[in-house]
């Protein structure tokens, strides 16, 4: 059972949609190949990576899962975001700012790509049923309806601690 099937994402630059038959549409920026989505198949969720609003940026990723539990990821990899060709067992995606978070079946939360702000840090997690990324932040709640976070918190986007009896969440 997946924890999320997402059909439909867009990034700051980009928009991806899933078919019915598991293959996958994307359009808008292609500076990074973050539309090269034409030979994907059997996917089941899609997500779109984020561009930072600054001017020196413009380059993002999708990522695609796929029924088996593998992941597929296209576009800019500066910071190793697209990595994740050795991913098993996944059952939901987020992408954010310059990185990827696959949720296993236990719980557990894969992360790759920058986490010079602590975005990644999420070995800890355990007993995880859904999980976002934000641009410099990642949020995921757990089985029991709680919530956490990490990454940068300088707006206190990483406050969720007291969250409870929640079924999803998104970061931005």
């Amino acid at each position: 059972m997946l924890a999320n099937s997402s059909a439909l994402a867009a990034g700051r630059r980009h928009s991806v949609g899933r078919r019915c038959d598991g293959t996958v549409l994307a359009v808008g920026n292609t500076a990074a190949a973050e539309c090269r989505v034409e030979r994907w198949e059997d996917v089941v969720v899609v997500a779109a990576g984020n561009v930072h609003t600054a001017t020196n940026t413009g380059r993002s990723h999708t990522v695609g899962l796929r029924s088996d539990g593998t992941v597929l990821a296209t576009g800019w990899n500066g910071d190793g975001q697209c990595d994740v060709a050795e991913w098993r067992g996944v059952t939901a995606v987020a992408a954010g700012w310059r990185r990827t978070l696959g949720l296993l079946a236990n719980g557990r939360v894969l992360a790759v790509g920058r986490s010079s702000e602590g975005q990644c840090d999420v070995e800890s997690w355990r007993d995880m049923v859904v999980v976002s990324c934000g641009d410099w932040h990642s949020v995921g709640v757990r089985s029991d309806g709680s919530a956490t976070a990490v990454g940068n918190n300088r707006r206190g986007q990483c406050d969720v601690e007291g969250w409870r009896e929640l079924a999803a969440i998104s970061a931005g």
